[in-house]
């Protein structure tokens, strides 16, 4: 058994004791159902990490629909000296995803606020947005609760309106949860168990905040919150260990269209490009 065989399977163990805490909710798993023309999805991800905390969606459509996916890794954090660790670190995690990396300049991009944007930086996005048109493009939303989250939203958002974009905007929740999600998006025992695996070869940063441990509780409480957010208050939720929320948002020539219909995704359902049409 491979390192990271092992690893998933210590995870698996882990989560399904966690699910039976909450009363076993069924495990589904989706058949793959390839698209002719897989679609291809950008995750700006603020901080090396990103990536798995937010990357359900990403990862199903890979795995479901055989969709390229990449990380736009736009900072590699503010510490000069780990910065190099760091993507040894985020290539690693984008291993066991599947990912592609995409690194912006040489490391990373700096000081990427909300309050003030720097120019360079949404150049530096729109080029890359211009060159993968992606159909799918993910990113903090406005008021996730940390400066560099609340910078890559204005940066990404404003490097959309700059490539002139035909995409889907997901906007992510981490520090902060949103107000207003539309789409809640279960991933099963073997994806969730994948994303944690991924995190936990970010090994600086869980020396110092051992969060790995603490994201199955975050992705059951989204379960909780997303349910009534997503299908209406005091509608009955859906009987998922673990999920991620998402706002999805329709973008045309770079400006916002339309918030995209609410949508419940379980995990026995095959993600597919029509999940994306308004």
């Amino acid at each position: 058994m491979s390192s990271l065989e092992a690893d998933l399977a210590r995870w698996r163990d882990h989560l399904n004791r966690f699910a039976a805490l909450l009363g076993n909710p069924p495990d589904r798993q989706a058949l793959p159902a390839p698209e002719a023309s897989p679609g291809h999805c950008l995750v700006f991800a603020p901080h090396p990490d990103d990536e798995c905390i937010v990357g359900a969606l990403p990862l199903r459509l890979q795995q479901e629909a055989g969709w390229r996916v990449s990380n736009v890794a736009v900072t590699l954090g503010s510490n000069a000296e780990r910065r190099e660790a760091r993507w040894a670190e985020l290539v690693d995690a984008c291993e066991v995803l599947g990912f592609d990396c995409i690194r912006v300049g040489a490391d990373g991009l700096s000081d990427v606020r909300a309050d003030e944007v720097k120019n360079e930086h949404v150049q530096a996005l729109a080029a890359i947005l211009a060159e993968h048109r992606p159909a799918l493009v993910l990113a903090p939303h406005a008021l996730d609760d940390n400066p560099s989250h609340r910078g890559v939203h204005r940066a990404v958002v404003e490097a959309i309106a700059a490539a002139r974009l035909d995409t889907v905007l997901a906007l992510t929740e981490f520090w902060s949860t949103q107000s207003e999600p539309n789409a809640l998006v279960q991933t099963n025992i073997a994806d969730t168990a994948r994303l944690i695996a991924a995190l936990e070869r970010h090994t600086g940063e869980i020396e110092r905040n051992p969060y790995h441990l603490r994201l199955p509780a975050f992705l059951a409480d989204a379960v909780r919150r997303g349910g009534e957010l997503v299908l209406g208050a005091g509608e009955e939720v859906p009987d998922f260990a673990f999920a991620t929320l998402y706002r999805l948002v329709a973008y045309r020539k770079g400006q916002p269209m339309r918030d995209l219909p609410r949508r419940v995704l379980p995990a026995d359902e095959a993600l597919t490009s029509a999940l994306l049409k308004p």
